[in-house]
């Protein structure tokens, strides 16, 4: 498959970067052709501008040319897979001002009043997200599923993917033996991108019941 990856981290030599590398080097071990976006060192402005309103006045067709040239990447990709620290429970800004800009309407979907249309013939979504907070936080307060709704749901589902497999690796900032193991897994989802549907041991919810002992 030919694969965008899209990858949020001021830091390159951060552990983002490193579960960056462990999953290209997935897709590497199974033959798969992937292109990088590197948001932060290729310096694309997130920022909403007057501009981008020609999704809803003009058309997609007069969007700003780096909204254009983002476009054209996504087109030449049959899926899409997303590296990012969870941040808020949610993607950094550099990530969501990427899809607010890019992710136009005439373009990932159509809007109507009663029915709207999502139109990015993608395969499936991946998405790989180390989160500082323990499991047991994400458990209690319910993010996990709160950032499926959003995210799965709300943004890839809306835009017309309907395979989405998310993984969430909490406890990165203290559990010294977890961020071994989650490199290793992040490799995993490389080699196994082609797969329909996720591996149940290593899916983002059973990461975070293994984390506090529950399977």
């Amino acid at each position: 498959m030919r694969i965008l990856t899209v990858f949020a981290h001021p830091t390159r030599s951060s552990y983002s970067g490193a579960m960056l590398d462990a999953f290209l080097t997935g897709l590497d071990d199974a033959g798969h052709e992937w292109e990088l976006a590197d948001l932060y060192r290729e310096g694309f402005d997130p920022l909403f501008k007057p501009a981008d309103y020609a999704q809803f006045t003009t058309g997609p067709a007069d969007m700003p040319a780096d909204v254009l040239a983002e476009q054209e990447r996504i087109g030449r990709a049959q899926a899409i897979a997303f590296v990012f620290p969870v941040w808020w429970w949610s993607f950094p800004a550099m990530l969501k001002g990427w899809i607010d800009r890019v992710w136009c309407n005439g373009w990932a979907y159509d809007f109507t009043i009663d029915r709207s249309l999502g139109r990015l013939d993608l395969a499936k979504a991946a998405l790989l997200c180390p989160g500082g907070s323990s499991a047991d936080v994400y458990r209690r307060y319910g993010y996990h599923d709160a950032m499926r709704r959003c995210i799965d749901v709300g943004v890839l589902g809306y835009c017309g993917i309907d395979t989405v497999d998310m993984h969430v690796f909490p406890g990165v900032d203290d559990e010294a033996e977890a961020r071994v193991e989650y490199l290793n897994i992040a490799a995993q989802v490389g080699r196994d991108f082609a797969k329909r549907h996720p591996i149940v041991d290593i899916s983002s919810l059973s990461q975070i019941d293994r984390a506090d002992g529950r399977s």
